[in-house]
């Protein structure tokens, strides 16, 4: 296999959450600690961003508009209105849940489940950067703006999301915890049950906590490792490593399939100064290309 990684954007704080939005043929993400929301458009290389009242741990479309978004912004899903221009105003539409009002948490990752229900969790205060609040946070479910569902209790820092709609799976990584987990997950309800490991990151020898991540059309998950500068490609049903993908940045965040034909792999990454300072082109999204697989598309929420 020969791929190629490329930089597509000059460095962010904390870069996280990529969706990747059909029609606009155009890549969301965050950076969290600027408090930013971003497009990118491959086709023109053209990158814009706005400013939110608040950390903003992801951002997924809402289905059926083309200028709507729910992000999560501290303790709060919110429904925004953003046109994708350059620092143009992202409107609150509309606050749809707090969560977590006795604490110091925040929202830190989230995806839309095949059927459009979002999945977001929260994680512990960190103060300073790398200690946190163990075992604070909690995985969350929003059928629509009608529920919202506590699924996952004690988290130390919810993080990646994917699915496996032909052998209803869901995966989901609490970084402290260490493991890719495994849920049955009920695509009627979006109920999940029968928590098992599929990968013991201890036991890789690699450096780094597992980020965020996502599936290809064969069943494989690709995963980001923070601290480890790379991506991995794990056969969840063997529990092991069939690829690492080097990246040029010490802190990998998440990434997600995206393109005309879902074959490239858009990475986030961070250039927080945790134990030291983390220099460019650390902090920039990069896009993987000659990968031969192909990823799902990425499901908007359905409010």
């Amino acid at each position: 296999m020969s791929y190629k990684v490329q930089k597509i954007t000059d460095p962010l704080v904390l870069g996280e959450g990529p969706h990747w939005d059909e029609r606009a043929q155009a890549l969301y993400f965050v950076s969290i600690h600027e408090q930013t929301i971003h497009k990118y458009v491959p086709e023109t290389g053209e990158h814009t961003k706005t400013k939110v009242n608040g950390r903003v741990g992801f951002i997924v479309p809402v289905e059926g508009k083309t200028d709507q978004f729910v992000v999560g912004v501290e303790r709060k899903f919110i429904i925004i209105q953003w046109d994708g221009k350059n620092n143009s105003q992202a409107k609150v539409v509309r606050e749809l849940f707090e969560v977590d009002q006795q604490t110091k948490n925040r929202i830190n990752d989230g995806k839309a489940d095949p059927r459009g229900r979002l999945f977001a969790g929260t994680m512990g205060h960190e103060d300073p950067p790398g200690q946190f609040v163990l075992e604070s946070g909690s995985l969350f479910r929003l059928d629509g703006a009608k529920k919202i569902t506590t699924l996952v209790n004690r988290v130390g820092i919810s993080n990646g999301l994917a699915w496996d709609e032909t052998n209803r799976a869901m995966y989901y990584v609490d970084s402290l915890d260490k493991n890719i987990r495994r849920f049955d997950w009920n695509p009627e309800t979006g109920d999940i049950s029968n928590n098992k490991s599929v990968l013991d990151f201890t036991k890789t020898g690699l450096p780094g906590l597992l980020d965020g991540g996502t599936i290809d059309t064969d069943g494989n998950l690709w995963w980001a490792i923070f601290e480890g500068s790379c991506i991995v490609k794990v056969n969840p049903n063997t529990g092991k490593i069939i690829l690492k993908i080097d990246i040029p940045a010490k802190q990998v965040t998440s990434c997600t399939f995206g393109g005309p034909n879902y074959d490239i792999l858009f990475v986030t990454t961070a250039s927080m100064t945790i134990t030291e300072e983390q220099k460019p082109p650390c902090g920039s999204v990069f896009m993987v290309t000659g990968l031969g697989v192909k990823g799902y598309p990425n499901v908007n929420f359905k409010l």
